[in-house]
């Protein structure tokens, strides 16, 4: 027993190493704009009296997240004026999408979405779309600031991070908007002002922290000749077609089974979160209610989860814990089917939510440490970036006409539905494990140090 608990312990011992320090500030950075044109936006919309299908459809803002693969060779490959001399590749690009970010969330608190969705809706497009940017900086930073070995801690803080950042974007922005509220009752628009402004204001935390973080050192050299395009500009191909053929030319046809599993991998818990909120109003909990319980609560447990996947991952190796997590998620959405039928209770709130989000750490930060194992640190912005749209394409489509699913059917069969779909996942996985593909996708991802972790001797 006391062999386990030391090597337990060895394995925290690794969170405080200076680049798992850093990726916890860079992960708060990037958790916080998701949940303000998401979560705490589809809260927004509702208390204004914004309708479920419409509410839905402007969930399409963060289809930037699954198509940043587009753009993300650029990052590989353009030097920013200035910036990129002063700050190296990563950060440079870190820097520019935070300043924006910011300014994006500034116009957001003084846009009134009763009278102006439209204005409204285009300044979320903007968050999103550099929030999306930042994310492929900042996964291409994760990826070569350290070595394979340390990749699933580096996952974990990533995770806590980013969840610490929603805490904020989601309890925070809340709790700011009920004291602003105070004992009115209806919509007002100012707290939502003041609570979107102080949001702009911290992510000024980000910049700080692309201030701290050292650059990576680059190893490796982009290949710019690739058989069978002599005829393209080597920079052409360098920037957007070489990162593609590279992750093809790897894995050969079982690129397309690992494609197909980070498709759906995440769909039950992304196209279940876009009618949470609304479904918080519409059983009548109030902004302090669900700042609390499920902006606090749950992401803390969310955070424990993060943590516990990152150890689980050094201890039995990512691709169970990828099974894992997929098994969680399932009865995570199936308590929420639970929930629906209870009326207004905050003690089952409680509960439900705080196993939906232990469950949903767990499986992230073991999906992050797949995806990261998959890509060549040659082309981690692109690579990183192809495979996480990937993740979030088909989920965040389908998740715009979940208003109208909720309209048509209730949120009952609405979250039957979503814990439905992971079904599929938990057979891809299987499938995945059986065939063995990936880097280092059945093996135990372990330091140097700690080399025995994983053993059940």
């Amino acid at each position: 027993m006391r062999e386990r608990w030391t090597r337990f312990c060895t394995v925290f011992q690794l969170y405080g190493q200076p680049r798992v320090r850093g990726m916890l500030v860079l992960g708060f950075s990037s958790g916080l704009p998701l949940l303000l044109v998401l979560g705490t936006l589809s809260f927004w919309l509702r208390e204004a009296g914004i309708n479920r299908a419409a509410i839905g459809h402007v969930s399409w803002v963060a289809l930037a997240y699954g198509l940043k693969w587009l753009w993300a060779p650029l990052l590989d490959r353009l030097r920013l004026p200035g910036l990129t001399r002063w700050l190296g590749r990563r950060r440079a690009w870190l820097l520019l999408t935070q300043i924006l970010i910011a300014a994006g969330l500034l116009g957001m608190s003084h846009t009134d979405p009763v009278l102006d969705l439209p204005r409204m809706v285009h300044w979320a497009m903007w968050v999103a779309f550099f929030s999306a940017t930042q994310d492929i900086a900042l996964d291409a930073w994760r990826i070569e600031a350290v070595d394979l070995s340390l990749q699933g801690v580096m996952a974990a803080a990533y995770q806590a991070g980013y969840r610490l950042g929603m805490i904020v974007a989601g309890a925070g922005a809340l709790g700011v908007a009920a004291w602003w509220t105070g004992s009115q009752s209806g919509y007002a628009l100012l707290p939502w002002q003041h609570a979107y402004l102080l949001m702009a204001c911290l992510m000024g935390i980000g910049v700080l922290a692309t201030f701290w973080v050292g650059e990576p050192a680059h190893t490796k050299k982009i290949v710019t000749n690739l058989p069978g395009y002599p005829a393209i500009r080597p920079w052409l191909v360098s920037t957007f077609i070489a990162p593609f053929a590279d992750f093809f030319r790897r894995y050969g046809w079982q690129a397309l089974l690992i494609l197909g599993l980070i498709a759906v991998y995440r769909i039950s818990d992304v196209v279940m979160g876009v009618m949470s909120n609304t479904f918080y109003v519409d059983m009548g909990y109030t902004k302090a209610e669900v700042a609390t319980v499920s902006k606090v609560y749950g992401v803390l447990m969310g955070l424990l989860g993060a943590g516990l996947g990152g150890v689980l991952v050094a201890r039995w190796g990512m691709m169970r814990v990828l099974l894992l997590g997929a098994v969680l998620s399932l009865f995570g959405n199936l308590l929420f089917v639970w929930l629906s039928g209870q009326g207004h209770n905050v003690p089952d709130l409680i509960w439900t939510v705080s196993a939906d989000n232990l469950a949903g750490g767990v499986a992230a930060s073991a999906f992050v440490t797949y995806l990261s194992s998959l890509t060549n640190v040659a082309y981690s912005a692109s690579q990183y970036a192809l495979l996480s749209s990937v993740m979030l394409l088909l989920p965040k489509f389908l998740a715009g006409f979940s208003g109208q699913f909720v309209d048509a059917y209730g949120y009952g069969l609405f979250f039957s539905a979503t814990a439905a779909m992971s079904l599929p996942v938990i057979v891809l996985v299987l499938w995945v494990m059986r065939a063995k593909i990936g880097v280092a996708g059945t093996q135990k991802i372990e330091h140097p140090c700690v080399s025995e972790i994983g053993s059940d001797d």
